[in-house]
């Protein structure tokens, strides 16, 4: 059995920044790829960002410059720095590992960008 357990989500006004972690733990073998992912009411989840165990990295267009992702093994923990916010940031962000025995989802952490 694996375990995500997400952070670091709230309540930011436009331009603010926030940093997610999201920590896995249990039967984890080897992890290949980690990402976040969001969705917002109304749409469907998407892609934010991704990090390869390698370490490469690609973000959605709508975020690049403004989110980094990073990741580190020792931990099995994965990070999404989030800096200039914008209203349109808001949704509920979902962290995803994919290892060699499935894929895992977290339970969600929401973001809100308002002032």
């Amino acid at each position: 059995q694996v375990q995500l357990v997400e952070s670091g989500g709230g309540l930011v006004q436009p331009g603010g920044s926030l940093r997610l972690s999201c920590a896995a733990s249990g039967r984890i073998f080897s992890i290949n790829a980690m990402s976040w992912n969001r969705q917002a009411p109304g749409k469907q989840r998407e892609l934010v960002a991704r990090i390869t165990s390698a370490g490469s990295t690609n973000y959605a267009d709508s975020v690049k410059g403004r989110f980094t992702i990073s990741r580190d093994n020792a931990k099995n923990t994965v990070y999404l720095q989030m800096n200039s916010l914008k209203p349109e940031d808001t949704a509920v962000y979902y962290c995803k590992i994919d290892t060699v025995l499935g894929v895992y989802w977290g339970q969600g952490t929401q973001v809100t960008v308002s002032s």
